[in-house]
């Protein structure tokens, strides 16, 4: 019998692909960015995974190629992609035990992480592009996202992106938290910023500190209420959001604008890198500016990240810990990757319900409250 080579296509890259997952390594880097690559997908959707294998195993059946030892081999894939699975589903419990007396919702949208992964938006949510906050041409621009029913004084979910300061783009990462919360009636954004090496570290810090500054002037016209805004941040995109939410009315990140309040009610991390930015000094670590007033934190960071290592998430959680006197809250999500936060995945829905949670415990009274009534109901089920 003739090796069945397309079966063999789909079963060894599959294969590989767990082990991968399962036991990336962190060193040598190249090593580290293929699991990276790989983490990013069979990691947070191993159902599909598993759907491809299945459909490609069901057509050797038929053909009558699967042999005992290909059997074997697919079997013990489809172990391996299980094991991914149930390290997947460990993400809630780990978030709940992170957030303490504060409640977590159990329940996770089942149909969307396994049916519809990579469709993030949702009927009852308007996306209005392309709105400027400042002169840089596209990098300046942003996205943002309310409840067609356009609700007053309500939240504010600020995002930034990752891509080691080099990349990245709106509109890309976080988006199912994104639409999760302008469904139920949040306005959130989502902006770009200048990259390297045309963009210093001070122009990256100056345009967070501008998209808040848009937000305090003009989110009112959207429905955002100015004073509850909360700035989250994947990758390097946290590590900006914690520099401009640590150095508040600091007139060196804010060249023409010294005296708008660019203060936020809390701060959101997701797999973030807190070090140093490149060669420059340890004050571009947002570790540096760590201070007593600090703004609440929930940091969320994959065990197994192979981009920015768990520990220097670790390290800032204690920091903050150690000075601020607002709440810090801090999750590990086991055998989680780099950037878990692109699919509707086990993931990343369960980091969602914290996220919800937190924003619902650390905003001033009275925001949840209008943010959600009269209308939760109409705007849940949209």
């Amino acid at each position: 019998m003739n090796l069945p080579y397309g079966y063999l296509a789909v079963l060894v890259p599959i294969a590989a692909c767990a082990v991968f997952t399962l036991a990336a390594p962190g060193r040598p880097r190249t090593l580290a960015r293929l699991a990276f690559f790989i983490g990013v997908v069979v990691g947070e959707l191993p159902f599909v995974a598993f759907a491809w294998l299945l459909a490609a195993t069901v057509l050797a059946v038929v053909q009558g190629d699967l042999t005992s030892p290909l059997l074997a081999g697919a079997a013990v894939t489809t172990a391996g992609l299980g094991l991914v699975a149930w390290r997947g589903h460990r993400a809630l419990p780990a978030v709940r035990r992170a957030m303490g007396a504060v409640p977590v919702s159990r329940r996770l949208p089942y149909g969307r992480i396994l049916f519809r992964p990579f469709f993030r938006r949702r009927r009852g949510v308007e996306r209005i592009p392309d709105l400027p906050y400042g002169p840089a041409g596209r990098r300046n621009l942003l996205d943002l996202y309310r409840h067609r029913s356009r609700p007053a004084g309500v939240p504010v979910l600020i995002h930034l992106h990752g891509g080691g300061y080099t990349g990245g783009r709106k509109n890309s990462q976080s988006l199912p938290l994104l639409y999760r919360l302008a469904g139920q009636g949040w306005v959130c954004v989502s902006a770009n910023y200048r990259l390297r090496p045309q963009a210093t570290f001070h122009d990256h810090v100056v345009d967070a500190k501008k998209v808040i500054a848009w937000v305090r002037e003009h989110g009112p016209a959207y429905g955002a209420d100015p004073d509850r805004i909360i700035l989250a941040g994947s990758s390097a995109g946290a590590h900006m959001a914690a520099l401009a939410a640590l150095t508040p009315a600091d007139p060196a990140f804010q060249p023409g604008f010294e005296h708008v309040d660019t203060s936020v009610a809390a701060v959101i991390g997701l797999g973030g890198y807190y070090g140093a930015y490149y060669d420059a000094d340890a004050q571009t670590s947002p570790l540096a500016h760590v201070r007593p007033d600090a703004p609440p934190f929930f940091l969320v960071h994959g065990d197994h990240d192979t981009v920015a290592p768990v520990e220097g998430a670790r390290l800032f959680a204690e920091r903050l810990r150690g000075l601020s006197t607002r709440p810090v809250v801090y999750a590990e999500l086991p055998g989680g990757q780099h950037a878990f936060d692109l699919f509707h995945s086990l993931r990343f829905e369960a980091v969602v319900n914290a996220v919800d949670a937190f924003a619902a415990h650390v905003l001033p009274p009275g925001a949840r409250a209008r943010a959600a009534a009269p209308d939760r109901e109409i705007l849940d089920g949209a």
